[in-house]
C-alpha cells in the first residue's frame, strides 16, 4: 500500500457504503483552515496536537490523513504508522486538489 491516495481514489472509497463506513478520515490543518471546507465525516486533530492525541483514533482502522495541500497531512500519515497503525495514507494534494478535481463546491483558498 502506498502512503499517498489520490482524490480519485479517495472518491472511489467513499463510494463505495460499506469502506466508508470503515474509513476514518483525519483532518490534520487548524480550525480556521477546517471552517472553510472538510470532508464529510471527517475528523478533526491539529497536526501539533497529533502526538497528544493520536490514541483517540482506531489503528484497526484505514486511516486517511488530509490537509491543504498534501505536506502536513503525509507528517500525519507517517507519525501514526510509526504508532503501529495498519492502513494509513495521506490525500495526495490535500484538500486543495481534491476541490479542483472531485467536488469544485468545495472553497479554495
Amino acid at each position: 500500500m502506498t502512503i499517498e491516495i489520490t482524490p480519485q481514489e479517495l472518491h472511489q472509497l467513499l463510494q463505495d457504503g460499506q469502506a466508508a463506513t470503515r474509513l476514518q478520515l483525519v483532518d490534520v490543518r487548524r480550525q480556521e483552515e477546517v471552517a472553510i471546507g472538510t470532508l464529510p465525516h471527517a475528523r478533526h486533530l491539529v497536526l501539533q496536537e497529533l502526538p497528544q492525541r493520536w490514541q483517540e483514533l482506531d489503528p484497526t482502522l484505514p486511516t486517511v490523513t488530509l490537509c491543504h495541500h498534501g505536506v502536513r497531512s503525509l507528517q500525519a500519515a507517517q507519525f501514526l504508522l510509526q504508532q503501529g497503525f495498519g492502513q494509513v495514507q495521506s490525500l495526495k494534494g490535500g484538500i486543495d486538489r481534491w476541490s479542483q478535481e472531485i467536488d469544485p463546491t468545495l472553497p479554495r483558498y
